[in-house]
């Protein structure tokens, strides 16, 4: 399951390794804490992740920001609460691609704007599951055109 955090929503995605795909799930409201996590927990009972992917914001150039600090404070929490195991995935620019993809699909503005946490959850759960598709590939020795 991956996170898009965010001050005021948080974007959902779900995924799964054997199809390597990952599809946006939801967006929850940040605040308040406690509602928060109720959200989380009950999405976490329905879908049974295995693995929790939280985006991580840096500044262009890879420094971190308050909101890295802010992401990293979610995703221990989220390990804490559910103990489930935490992988952070860089996420600059994908909101941007989020909102990108949604114009170019056809949503309004407003539309894309409602979906848009939920979509870079997706970029990041995505680029996750890549990336371990790709571990997978290379421990295997394969190799692909």
């Amino acid at each position: 399951m991956g996170f898009d955090f965010g001050t005021v929503r948080i974007g959902v995605a779900v995924g799964e390794t054997i199809t390597g795909l990952a599809h946006p799930l939801t967006m929850i409201a940040s605040e308040p804490l406690a509602q928060r996590f109720e959200q989380i927990g009950a999405l976490l009972a329905e879908w049974r992740p295995h693995q929790i992917v939280v985006g991580l914001p840096t500044h262009l150039d890879g420094t971190e920001h308050e909101m890295t600090q802010r992401c990293r404070r979610f995703g221990n929490q989220l390990h804490g609460r559910f103990n489930l195991p935490v992988t952070w995935v860089d996420e600059r620019l994908s909101s941007a691609e989020a909102e990108q993809r949604l114009q170019q699909a056809g949503q309004s503005a407003r539309a894309a704007k409602a979906n848009v946490d939920a979509v870079a959850a997706q970029i990041l759960l995505q680029q996750w599951l890549d990336q371990q598709a790709a571990q997978s590939e290379h421990q295997a020795g394969g190799t692909h055109a």
